[in-house]
């Protein structure tokens, strides 16, 4: 079941508005903070409707090799400018970060616990963070909305989001629902059938191949865990490592709260 912050789109997968829940300094703006898949399959009318939301700033989480095998589509008018540290972020060339360790992977069972090591280590990718570094640069900095994403909207975009929301101050019930939206957004099964389509014949079941394609709130909470084993708290991982210490996050906080 999706609620109103979910968009629907012809061939833009887990298009979402992460902003309108409560946080330390007040309620997130609605319209400002989007979230999605890429843009590679996007239809006319999806470009035009991208166009018709004003985005300022595209955070694109990519490695160079998604990028350019699924080019990002963009509408003749749109004015956003397109961010990235040039480089992998994941550490298998040319695959997202749902795609690593197939080899091992059969079951659901397998599925799962290769997506908990993957959520493990995802805070420490040198160019994922640094991508991530620009993202947060962005929302301290530069006006109007954004948008937040990597291939299927969901890893390193989840990750990342959460990571935003909890500097923030956006209660982690409220993280972790947003979070769990990749599981309901949209045309679930559309979104399944494209991505599956890119995998095919790596021996996966169905079960897991569901698994990989859906997100579970012990992942992130294990990217969370393993953060603040490593750093003592969240707050000291964006600190040091993202570069959002008090004055960052006091900036976001005047361009994204209402």
């Amino acid at each position: 079941m999706n609620d109103d912050r979910v968009l629907d789109f012809e061939g833009i997968h887990n298009f979402r508005d992460y902003g309108g829940y409560p946080a330390r300094a007040g309620r997130l703006a609605r319209g400002r903070l989007w979230r999605s898949g890429q843009h590679a399959g996007a239809t006319p009318a999806d470009l035009a409707r991208v166009r018709d939301l004003n985005i300022a700033t595209v955070i694109d989480l990519r490695g160079d090799s998604e990028r350019a095998a699924y080019p990002c589509l963009r509408h003749d008018e749109f004015a956003g400018e397109v961010l990235f540290h040039p480089g992998e972020t994941a550490s298998l060339k040319g695959r997202a970060a749902h795609e690593e360790g197939f080899g091992a992977i059969r079951t659901a069972a397998d599925a799962h616990v290769a997506m908990l090591r993957l959520y493990q280590g995802m805070a420490w990718r040198d160019v994922l963070v640094g991508t991530w570094r620009l993202y947060g640069a962005a929302l301290a900095t530069r006006d109007g909305a954004s948008l937040l994403h990597c291939l299927a909207g969901k890893d390193r975009t989840g990750v990342g989001a959460a990571l935003i929301h909890h500097v923030l101050g956006v209660h982690h019930d409220d993280v972790i629902a947003d979070f769990l939206l990749t599981n309901t957004a949209g045309n679930v099964e559309a979104r399944i059938a494209a991505l599956s389509a890119n995998m095919a014949g790596r021996g996966l079941n169905d079960g897991a191949m569901r698994v990989i394609m859906g997100v579970e709130a012990e992942w992130l909470d294990a990217a969370f865990a393993a953060i603040q084993e490593r750093h003592g708290s969240v707050a000291a991982y964006a600190e040091s490592i993202l570069g959002l210490g008090p004055s960052q996050i006091a900036a976001m906080e005047s361009r994204l709260v209402d």
